[in-house]
């Protein structure tokens, strides 16, 4: 009985702890951040793979969508292991930042999990963008064109804004898988730069603190609500406010 009451009134204050606890609200913070720049990476490096798919012939983009799908072939737990090695201590990286003058490992920095995060999640990215891609009729581009717009005008004009669907599709979904994701941060990265996934393990798996873990994860699906909700707003304002 008294076991119970010690755990109603953890889970009541579990949520005082949290935002009155600036470590916590810290790692909150580093997560959404965290999962801002692997989409922006996922962003930069899918749009132009996604745009060379969706524009070249039946065989080059069979081609590059094997590649694209490759790594769904392996575990996770490999491809995160491929990249502890890359990024172990006078290996492959540190030793391509040398050549750049860029000294330091990256292994246990916040930028190694996030740069692995960013090559397991790039599908998410590239297959939304390739189905809205091939969804834009070409033609609308080529008259753009023929009345003397440059191809960069007519790309920023009309394929750019007509893409925008695709474009917020897969920033969504890279963006959300990344707020909970544990096995890259936790093996790539160090207790400074933890997650809020790895906060949530050690509260509920190490400490037995189950009011603390539900709390933390209580607003890690607030956050991926309030996520959802601006991307179906921005969706509506792109769509022209159709449902």
């Amino acid at each position: 009985m008294w076991q119970s009451i010690t755990l109603r009134e953890e889970g009541t204050n579990a949520y005082a702890w949290v935002f009155g606890n600036s470590v916590y609200l810290k790692i909150i913070w580093r997560t959404i951040t965290t999962g801002l720049f692997v989409a922006a990476i996922c962003l930069a490096a899918g749009y132009p793979l996604a745009y060379l798919i969706s524009s070249s012939g039946p065989r080059v983009a069979a081609v590059l969508m094997v590649f694209t799908i490759l790594p769904f072939w392996t575990s996770l737990l490999v491809r995160v292991f491929a990249w502890l090695i890359l990024f172990q201590p006078h290996g492959i990286a540190d030793n391509a930042l040398g050549l750049f003058g860029f000294d330091g490992v990256l292994l246990g920095t916040r930028w190694a999990p996030t740069i692995a995060m960013a090559q397991l999640l790039l599908p998410f990215m590239v297959l939304p963008l390739v189905a809205s891609m091939r969804g834009i009729d070409k033609g609308l581009v080529r008259a753009a064109e023929s009345l003397g717009a440059s191809p960069f005008r007519a790309f920023r004009s009309i394929f750019l804004p007509l893409s925008m669907p695709g474009v917020v599709a897969g920033s969504l979904i890279v963006f959300i898988m990344s707020l909970g994701f544990y096995l890259a941060p936790a093996l790539l990265g160090s207790p400074s730069s933890s997650l809020l996934a790895q906060a949530m393990f050690q509260q509920v798996g190490s400490l037995l603190n189950f009011g603390r873990g539900g709390a933390l994860a209580t607003l890690l699906l607030v956050v991926t609500f309030g996520v959802l909700g601006t991307a179906l707003a921005v969706r509506r304002v792109l769509s022209g406010g159709r449902p």
